[in-house]
Order: C-alpha cells, then structure tokens, then sequence
C-alpha cells in the first residue's frame, strides 16, 4: 500500500529550508544475504524512509537547496523479467510521481548525474561512517569534480554528518508519526494480552513467542520491532536473553519485551506474569516495587523536565524497595550516590522510540540533559533482577522483574500510549483467568 505522501514532502522541504546552499544525499539499505543466495526479509533505511516514504532497496534520495530546490530519487528501473521473481518496482518515472519527486532516474545512473549535482555546493550533507563503502563513493564523486577545476567548478568545502540534522529533527514526532506509533502500541498491547492468556505450565518460550507474532501478522504488521525476548524463570535475570526455548515453570515469572512494527515504527513493551497466572508473595513485592517505580519515572516523563528526570525518580523507588525487602542496607542517599542499587537494576529507565526502537536523538545537550517536549516519545522501563547468591533470601532468586510502556510527551504531561496492556498485578491476573 502507498503511503500518504504528504508527511513526507513536509519533512524533504523542512530539510531544504535547514540546509541553506547544500546537498543532501541519503541511501537506503542494501538487501542482505542471509545464506548462500537467501536474503533477509528487506527492511528499509530509516532515515531514507523518513524522507521518502519509498521501501523499496537499491534508492537515494539527492535534495538539492537553495533558490531553486529540488527532490530527486534515483532508484531500481522496471524490469518485467524481475518483477515475475521479486514483485512490482515502481521505476523512476512512477516513483517521481507517486511519492513526489522532481525527478527521478534509474539509480545506474547516480554517479555519473551526482557531479553536477554537487558542484560548486558549499557542504554535502550524508551519513559519514556508517558505510566505508559508502565513504570512498562520495571521495570518489569530490576527486571527480577536482579533476574538472580548470573549468571552474569545485566541490563542497565541507562534508556534514546529516544525523546532526535528521536526529533532531525525528526527534519531535509528527502527527502522521504519533498515527502510526499508537497503532503498534494498540497491536502490541493485544500481542501481550494474547501471551498472558496463552501461558501455562509446560508450555516453551517459543510457543508464546509464537502467540506473540502471530498477533503481529494478524493486525497487520510485518515483523517484530526488534528480536522478542520470552524469558522464563532464571532467564529474566539476562537482559538481552533471546534463546526463548526452555519450558515454563510452574511458580515462576515469564517476562516477555515484544513490539510490533508498524508502518516503519516501533512499539516497546516489557510485562512480566506468573506462569500459573498467580503472584507469589515475594514476586508480588518486588513486582509492587517495579510498578511503584515506572509510576514515578512516568510522572516525571513532562515537558521542561529533564531527560534524566524520570531514571533519577525510579532509582530512588527501587532503591527504596530493596532497602525494604533487606536486599540493600544502609542509608537510601547513600545506596544512590554508591550506586548499590546497580547489582540489581543495571540499566537505563528508558530510550527515545520512533521508527527505530532506540529511537535517533541525543540524550544531552552541551553537556547537560536535554529538556523533554511535547512530541518526544520514549520508554519507561524500571526493573529488578534478583541473580541467585549466597547472601540473597532464596524466596527472592532468580527473580527478574521489568515493566515497559511507551510514553508521548504532550502539552499537559503525557500519554502512555501502551495503556491497554494489562499492568497491574490485578489486571494481570484477571487477564489470565480469561
């Protein structure tokens, strides 16, 4: 299905409108070998997507500023042999007038039209490093316009990193964006309602990751944002555990981090629930403790506060926690400052989400946290991971605990865009009697 163009001619004149006399040049992904000739599913470059709206592979997109500006895609021609084998291709001429183009020429021919295109430009802009490949395409395209000096042309003075733009810009997410992010938030949340009410003694991760995904294609979406972690028991305690093959116990926790992705955007969202669909007392205090935490990182998670707000509130409840539950002694200040905390909660309380599920943006700014505004989206996502050890009571091992939401900065505070998945130890609980 093609998508409304309109976003994305919004976004390609605001890059215009930033770039003053440059060039911008951005390539989408290549397709990548699984094995032998099988590649992987293809999923396009976010930054080229962000721009163009075009999925399809071997594309760039060249914006060209200044008094006259101009939009140009150069992607795959038509070719009715391929098309039989790989399905349709636009081709430049319907490309440039399905998605809004100036122009549009078969991407064969980029290096011979990109000279022109750079010559006697002050700075090109394009994504420096991330390929060598493509590093030693642009020097190639400065050395041929060098080369022609004596007829007067030279090539840009400067070559700018084009994340320094686009990060700050995919930072504030548009209302096509927030669209396309509340839908995966919504079929997430039913992918996880779905895993709840699946689960049961006996069962592998990898059945409910089944449950998980099938929930994904059902709705729509054509993959999971990132690789499903489904970790049962002990598993928890691995933050990036994504082997999801070992039965499930009766008595322990299954903590699932599973999002859709939808219309290039991502959802994000980590539940954790008793296999036999009841809390243990000691899972239910320290998932209280959790949920206390992502309630008070979410509070701060406003406008103008800063972007360490929420982690330094959800610190402070987790360490207060484990001071309660005697898994920490001594004074809460100085658990904080000493950072004890951390043999138990090791990472971050959240990230920015968009089309990537750790999302573009910088974190500080001249060296201080940047201030949260309305169109930020980012997660929230305190946990605990209790590893078994000598000096840990045996009702709290092996316990891994994490809860995630997906949350929108707006004008009055913010919105939890994963609100429908069930996040109370009640709420819980109820859904898996269902």
């Amino acid at each position: 299905m093609q998508p409304d163009i309109t976003p994305y001619l919004a976004r390609r004149r605001r890059v215009l409108e930033r770039l003053g006399e440059g060039v911008m040049v951005i390539a989408t992904a290549p397709e990548a070998l699984r094995n032998r000739d099988t590649h992987y599913p293809y999923r396009h470059d976010s930054y080229f997507y962000w721009l163009t709206g075009f999925a399809e592979p071997e594309a760039v997109v060249v914006l060209v500023a200044g008094r006259r500006p101009r939009q140009i895609l150069f992607c795959r021609e038509k070719n009715a042999e391929r098309e039989i084998w790989d399905g349709f291709r636009h081709g430049p001429k319907a490309a440039a007038d399905a998605f809004g183009f100036d122009a549009a020429h078969p991407i064969g021919q980029l290096d011979k039209r990109i000279g022109r295109l750079l010559q006697d430009r002050p700075a090109l802009h394009y994504i420096i490093g991330r390929d060598p490949a493509w590093d030693a395409r642009v020097l190639g395209w400065l050395n041929e316009i060098r080369g022609r000096a004596r007829s007067g042309v030279r090539p840009p003075e400067r070559l700018v990193d084009a994340r320094a733009l686009l990060d700050e810009m995919r930072l504030i997410k548009d209302a096509h964006e927030i669209g396309l992010m509340r839908r995966a938030a919504e079929i997430s949340s039913a992918a996880h309602r779905r895993a709840m009410v699946a689960t049961r003694p006996g069962r592998r991760e990898y059945e409910i990751e089944a449950e998980l995904l099938h929930e994904f294609r059902r709705h729509g979406a054509p993959a999971p944002a990132y690789t499903s972690i489904v970790a049962g028991g002990a598993n928890a305690c691995v933050l990036h555990y994504v082997a999801n093959d070992q039965p499930l116990r009766d008595g322990d926790l299954l903590l699932i981090d599973a999002g859709a992705e939808y219309g290039g955007y991502a959802a994000d969202i980590t539940r954790t629930f008793p296999v036999n669909g009841r809390y243990s007392g000691p899972q239910r205090a320290v998932y209280e403790i959790v949920l206390a935490a992502q309630a008070a990182a979410i509070a701060e998670a406003r406008p103008g506060n800063a972007w360490n707000a929420p982690h330094e509130a959800a610190v402070r409840v987790l360490a207060r926690g484990l001071k309660d539950l005697k898994l920490l002694k001594g004074d809460l200040d100085g658990l904080i400052e000493s950072e004890a905390y951390k043999r138990y909660y090791m990472h971050r309380t959240g990230h920015w989400l968009g089309m990537d599920v750790h999302d573009a943006g910088d974190y500080k700014v001249d060296g201080e946290w940047r201030s949260l505004q309305p169109g930020m989206t980012l997660t929230v996502e305190p946990g605990l991971y209790i590893r078994a050890a000598d000096d840990v009571p045996r009702a709290y091992r092996d316990i891994g605990i994490r809860v995630e939401d997906d949350v929108l900065v707006t004008q009055a505070g913010n919105e939890i865009l994963t609100a429908d998945t069930p996040r109370t130890v009640v709420e819980i609980e109820e859904c898996m009697r269902a």
